[in-house]
């Protein structure tokens, strides 16, 4: 048999390769590498890192940008060495080429290292002829254990049916390791915990270019779910965890079910950290007469603070000083329900709130119901406002590995409005108001994105409880993030509003008003809307857009140049737009871009200066 990679028997990862050829050429290295003996005549001296070439001699880009890496590794050991060792170095980085070529599906290559010298040191001209790749010439997939029974052989049809690597693919190291993972997570994800690899074997016939590749798969027996263990509980009830854990002893096993299990537990705010497993100790299997093993669930969870208590200081161009505490407490009375209370001010809004927030559902929904006392005076309206209220919330992920995130809101308040507006008839007014939103969010950060889309849309409907006036209200916002350069961003942001009401007694916050930092700079927040005596109260139609371009001069420290406009008046058509445009300094922090701008508003012929922290929503 003669040389080469005849006979070769190459273990990688958890796969077996049997390199079968019967004419693959000797590969020769070139003179600089055979004539290493002559070349130590010398007293070795320290060298300096040598400069690669690589002639590709056509391998795709993935193939040489292994070899690049492996070559790399090895350059840069070269910096400093005597001859002797730079000559060992050589022959590492011609044997890291081929086998970096063996990974793509290279198994017949011919690769040359030439030793060259130029004004800089030493070179390294690395020359490659690939030969032809490696391809897929065969796939047997075998099962033994209970899988094999008849009841699972239309799982076994889709196992084989999902398998990816058919014939006339190309050998790559990497999509092998792939679809042998991946087919044994899918075997033991759900009714067979015990099942392993038999086998798995890639035959490489190098001279002929073609691999044969056969796995064989024993699932073992089939597994149950047992009792159910729980460690860690304190304070929090058990009665909390067979909420989300429910089914009878005797199931079939499925993984799936156990991380949606997991999760469910971890999105409360109950627990730190939660985990659903399997516990397969031999002393806690059961084996059942028909030969399935019973495994108990084991629950693990690490409980959140009992109480906290936080405090912050912020400020703001357009509230000022803002001051707010929260006690939060996350079971009362031995029951698994949250409460949480708090008050906040600034000069023209103070509020205290009491919420209690109830365990999320099995589907999700997280409930809460509050009372509120919340007094602002903003632009001549002051308000005053007692309500009791009902929130339903739900956050939720696209399929898959998609980063598009939804999160879907509720609400029913009944309140008491208590309105004095400057220079103009004051009112009361009970009302029952209910709200609905939908949040669309396809961003790269949440907190601070560079490129992405947010798409929010709200509905409301009122009555007055004193005269059964009915209104309405639809809004929409979106804004939008172009990544331009290697920092810069350019936003386009957008906002229209309409309310349809038979009284002019509404609630405060239910018409339209704008201006500020987060809407149109150059302008005193809320300051545009409906004039009435002296005061600005809420208009029933609002059209708002805004374009920012945001240069970083570092990845933490930038200027940006915008232009707002807008306004919020009886109807679209009566609008009188209000121009605002500036320039600014934005700060990149953990809790969001910190923006100060300076903003020329139109219509007030003023200049204005504005600062806030984080996105607008």
């Amino acid at each position: 048999m003669p040389l080469g990679v005849a006979g070769r028997l190459l273990v990688l990862g958890f796969s077996t390769y049997a390199a079968i050829a019967t004419a693959t050429p000797v590969v020769e290295p070139s003179n600089a590498i055979a004539g290493e003996d002559t070349a130590q005549q010398s007293t070795p001296q320290a060298t300096s890192r040598p400069e690669v070439i690589i002639d590709p001699g056509g391998v795709p880009p993935k193939a040489l940008e292994a070899i690049n890496g492996a070559v790399e590794a090895i350059t840069r050991l070269a910096e400093d060495q005597d001859g002797g060792e730079v000559t060992r170095l050589r022959r590492r980085a011609r044997l890291a080429t081929m086998t970096a070529l063996e990974t793509q599906g290279y198994f017949s290559p011919k690769v040359t290292l030439e030793v060259g010298e130029d004004i800089g040191g030493e070179t390294w001209d690395i020359i490659i002829e690939p030969n032809e790749r490696t391809h897929i010439n065969s796939v047997d997939i075998q099962f033994s254990g209970t899988i094999t029974q008849p009841e699972f052989a239309p799982r076994l049809i889709g196992l084989r049916k999902s398998w990816p690597l058919v014939r006339d693919m190309p050998f790559i190291n990497s999509t092998w390791h792939d679809a042998k993972t991946s087919l044994l997570d899918e075997v033991t994800r759900k009714d067979f915990y015990f099942a392993r690899y038999r086998s798995t074997q890639a035959t490489i016939l190098a001279d002929e270019a073609i691999a044969d590749l056969a796995v064989s798969v024993d699932s073992g027996p089939r597994v149950r779910l047992g009792e159910m263990t729980v460690e860690g509980l304190r304070r929090v009830p058990e009665k909390l965890i067979d909420k989300y854990i429910q089914y009878t002893p005797g199931d079939p096993y499925d993984q799936d079910q156990l991380d949606e299990w997991q999760q469910a537990l971890q999105s409360t705010s109950f627990f730190r950290g939660a985990f659903v497993t399997l516990n397969a100790d031999e002393a806690s299997k059961v084996v059942l007469p028909n030969g399935d093993v019973e495994l108990p669930v084991r629950v693990k969870v690490s409980e959140a603070p009992a109480r906290t208590a936080s405090a912050s200081l912020g400020v703001d161009s357009d509230h000022g000083v803002r001051v707010e505490g929260i006690y939060s407490q996350n079971v009362v009375w031995g029951q698994p329900v949250a409460i949480e209370t708090g008050v906040g001010l600034d000069k023209k809004r103070q509020r205290a709130f009491f919420d209690v927030h109830l365990p999320p559902t099995t589907k999700g929904y997280k409930d809460s119901f509050g009372v509120l006392a919340n007094h602002s005076d903003i632009e001549g309206l002051d308000n005053t406002r007692y309500g009791v209220g009902w929130k339903r919330k739900q956050e939720r992920k696209a399929a898959g590995d998609s980063r598009v995130e939804y999160e879907t809101q509720w609400g029913l308040v009944a309140a008491h409005d208590k309105t004095r507006i400057e220079g103009a008839e004051s009112y009361r007014v009970p009302t029952l108001v209910g709200t609905w939103q939908w949040l669309r969010r396809d961003v790269d950060s949440k907190y601070d994105p560079r490129e992405g889309f947010l798409l929010d849309l709200g509905l409301g409907a009122g009555v007055t409880l004193d005269r059964g006036e009915p209104f309405y209200r639809a809004g929409l916002r979106a804004q939008t993030w172009w990544p331009i350069g290697k920092y810069d961003v350019l936003t386009l942001r957008g906002e229209v509003g309409k309310v349809w009401s038979d009284t002019e007694r509404l609630p405060a916050d239910f018409g339209y008003r704008t201006g500020g930092a987060r809407s149109i700079r150059g302008y005193r927040y809320q300051s545009i809307g409906r004039p009435r005596g002296d005061a600005v109260i809420g208009a029933p139609a609002l059209a708002v857009a805004s374009v920012e371009y945001t240069h970083y001069f570092t990845s933490q420290y930038g200027m940006n140049v915008f232009v707002d406009v807008g306004d919020a008046a009886d109807s679209f058509g009566q609008m009188k737009l209000h121009w605002g445009y500036g320039v600014g300094a934005a700060v990149r922090t953990p809790a969001g871009p910190f923006f100060v701008d300076l903003a020329w508003g139109q219509q007030d012929k003023r200049l204005r200066m504005h600062f806030s922290l984080g996105i607008a929503f």
